[in-house]
């Protein structure tokens, strides 16, 4: 923000550098004066002292934008440079000069209006008062390098949320962007497998396969959906699975009704069933059971529940893409509020989730 171009600087800056001055230079003259017998010598100088704080003010407030303007050409809080800030030392000095040459004149003008005689103050005097004039100054600067200092803080820290929601939002799309041919590369596999062996097979595998698809697309841009829409992708896959594994794939599915309509991150559930059925039952001669239980915790969280027949082992070769996805998302999402787990569980392998849903 330049200070220089607002109104609201302009206005509340003038009155500050006379409100300063006038009560820390011409005060406790007034209080004087008003304390002792009046006669029209005390009342001029009453006057004159009135008018000596305005004029010290006014006069600091007019030669403070000369350092104003050059502070805000120069100085960069996220760039400074040293011959920036010493440039800014020597306009503060000059001004300083400046400053006390040009308030004595003013001053002896307003006494000798007031009182008839010019202002009696020697030389010496007169250099006393430059460390209080050099005072007013240093103040003001103190103020605007704070406030200055403050709105780049602020600048830089919204800055930082703006590339922290990007960053966030460019990995959640990449993320996204790795789930789709993962799920076109297992089906695609299933159909050629089965085109040649059953064809009525192979269509009906096609059918929801195109559907899992539209769905992806459409979903590809949200970062939340129902609970009962992962749901339906989820029956497609275990379709279109049961096609290739047939009776060796057995699928439950236990969801509380209650949770039907909470928001969950695309594709989580569908993941963690595909998980399983590649991992587990596709590993197992005589197959097995995959079980899915969503449900409520007494700690107000959501719990995924994925189990599937087998042991837990990871392949040598094996990425585990899916699952890493998965953790990935959740902590983007969720930050440590969220929680994945996989273990091996009797003759079991469990993936659960919790999402936090308040």
């Amino acid at each position: 923000m330049k200070l220089i171009s607002s109104f609201k600087y302009h206005f509340f800056s003038l009155l500050g550098f006379v409100a300063f001055v006038f009560l820390t230079l011409s005060a406790n003259k007034l209080f004087y004066k008003y304390s002792t017998p009046h006669d029209e010598n005390t009342i001029n100088l009453i006057c004159y002292y009135a008018l000596e704080g305005v004029l010290c003010g006014a006069l600091a407030w007019v030669l403070s934008y000369i350092i104003l303007y050059f502070f805000e050409k120069l100085i960069d809080f996220g760039n400074l440079k040293q011959k920036y800030i010493w440039a800014i030392v020597g306009i503060f000095s000059v001004v300083q000069v400046v400053y006390s040459f040009a308030i004595w004149p003013m001053l002896d003008a307003a006494y000798e209006m007031y009182i008839g005689i010019p202002l009696p103050l020697t030389s010496v005097m007169r250099v006393g008062n430059i460390p209080y004039f050099a005072l007013i100054f240093l103040l003001w600067m103190f103020i605007i390098i704070s406030f200055k200092l403050h709105s780049y803080i602020n600048q830089v820290t919204l800055n930082q949320i703006q590339l922290e929601s990007s960053l966030r939002e460019s990995q959640l799309n990449t993320l996204k962007g790795q789930i789709n041919p993962h799920f076109m590369f297992n089906s695609l596999n299933n159909i050629r497998g089965l085109i040649l062996e059953d064809t009525t097979r192979a269509r009906d595998m096609i059918t929801r396969l195109s559907e899992m698809l539209r769905y992806s697309l459409t979903k590809n841009d949200v970062n939340t959906i129902a609970i009962k829409e992962e749901l339906q992708t989820v029956e497609n896959y275990i379709e279109i699975s049961k096609i290739q594994f047939e009776e060796r794939l057995k699928f439950t599915m236990n969801v509380n009704p209650d949770v039907l309509n909470l928001s969950i991150p695309p594709m989580i559930i569908q993941m963690l069933i595909e998980n399983a059925v590649k991992h587990g039952i596709g590993k197992i001669k005589e197959g097995g059971t995959v079980n899915l239980t969503v449900d409520k915790s007494d700690n107000n969280e959501l719990v995924i529940i994925v189990q599937n027949s087998g042991k837990l082992s990871i392949e040598e070769g094996t990425t585990r893409l899916g699952l890493e996805n998965i953790k990935k998302r959740l902590s983007i999402l969720f930050g440590n509020k969220a929680g994945f787990t996989l273990i091996e569980k009797d003759t079991f392998v469990e993936a659960k989730i919790t999402i936090p849903l308040a």
